[in-house]
């Protein structure tokens, strides 16, 4: 098998069966949810599986892929397979990045540098959230010579935005990922439930608390007066909304390529593509803003027709599996980002939880594409689905 063979971790688990030895927790990426619900307090736990009112979009977004459905082809000569693509000068070992996701020390006190360590080790990059519980520098470190892209929650003093972009730059984040959709937190029941919210509590606040310009702001220092600190932070990049000519000032301070996360009309992917942006990310942020929203899914087709040929265009919402991957990458993706599954395998079992979750997404992602009749990604196309009422 050509590349790296994802799909022998297969053989591997089954091998291991041989010495007695079985998985460190389920391969089922639908049962995941529930194995963590078991490790982990109400608080953290609904942090990441909750989502925005009546949770509506986030059934959506599964409903979506549940309604596309492949349609296997057979005697395609799919013995030898490679899931290797390009995504804005970043070559990856398959079309899959790990998502955004903040404040991981909530699930396991080594956080994103345990999603780190174990995303460098396959060669997947991660997509450092503003929201770390650790510095920029330090999930640097961790990734060592791995691929990373940096996530902004776009803060409202433009000092502060500057010293972030140019501090991520310097610790080699090549790609800026601007979310869009989460300029004010959605009203999250199960969150409001158990009135948490870890920002406040001065979780997630690493990047911006060991920020020179951020400081420079303060009246007393965070280790001095933290609470002060957090919240100056919380009412910097909350509560203000941004209009299109605001994207040539992120221009202007990375000169690398912009993705903008949260578009799910084609005429908002068209202007991020006339504005200079480098691409979009379709998503409904897991459903955890907007009630009631269209699914991710749904949104990727007219978008990737509208700037498909001239931008990237990459997924995330609602991703489990394999099949969901090859589905979103059929519709028009260049690749898709994981967000909820991996954040289980942290909170299972750090660095190696991550890892787990990570390889059989990759291996199942890699037999699926086989046993459905193609070679690599880019044989995907809408013909390789069907669509149920």
């Amino acid at each position: 098998m050509s590349g790296p063979g994802f799909g022998n971790y297969q053989n591997e688990i089954y091998l291991h069966g041989l010495e007695g030895r079985i998985p460190p927790f389920t391969t089922d990426p639908t049962a995941l949810e529930a194995s963590a619900r078991e490790r982990m307090e109400p608080g953290p736990f609904w942090y990441v599986a909750g989502s925005a009112g009546s949770g509506a979009t986030d059934r959506a977004n599964r409903a979506a892929f549940d309604q596309r459905r492949l349609v296997p082809r057979m005697l395609t000569d799919a013995t030898e397979r490679s899931l290797r693509t390009t995504v804005l000068g970043t070559e990856l070992p398959a079309p899959v990045l790990l998502a955004p996701v903040g404040v991981q020390s909530i699930l396991h006190p080594d956080g994103e540098l345990a999603t780190a360590r174990a995303a460098a080790e396959l060669g997947v990059p991660i997509v450092l959230s503003t929201a770390s519980s650790y510095t920029l520098e330090q999930v640097a470190e961790a990734s060592g010579a791995g691929p990373r892209w940096f996530q902004l929650y776009w803060p409202n003093d433009d000092a502060v935005c500057v010293s972030i972009l140019e501090r991520a730059r310097a610790a080699g984040y090549t790609t800026l990922v601007v979310t869009l959709d989460t300029w004010t937190l959605a009203w999250r029941p199960h969150d409001l439930d158990q009135s948490y919210l870890p920002f406040i509590r001065g979780v997630g606040t690493a990047i911006p608390l060991s920020d020179p310009a951020f400081r420079a702001g303060l009246a007393r220092s965070p280790e001095d007066d933290p609470g002060s600190a957090v919240l100056h932070w919380v009412s910097m990049f909350t509560g203000t909304d941004r209009g299109w000519d605001r994207l040539s000032f992120l221009r202007a301070h990375w000169d690398g390529p912009i993705l903008l996360k949260g578009v799910l009309h084609p005429e908002d992917a068209r202007r991020a593509v006339d504005a200079g942006m480098d691409g979009v990310i379709v998503s409904n942020h897991g459903g955890r803003q907007v009630d009631g929203a269209i699914a991710a899914l749904d949104a990727l087709p007219a978008i990737a027709e509208e700037v498909g040929a001239e931008a990237e265009v990459l997924f995330d919402s609602g991703v489990r599996g394999g099949a969901d991957v090859l589905k979103a990458l059929a519709l028009g993706a260049g690749a898709v980002l994981l967000g909820r599954p991996y954040a289980y395998g942290l909170a299972h079992d750090g660095a190696d939880g991550v890892r787990h979750v990570l390889r059989g997404l990759l291996a199942d992602l890699e037999l699926t594409l086989g046993l459905s009749g193609h070679r690599s990604p880019a044989d995907l196309s809408p013909a390789a689905l069907t669509r149920q009422p």
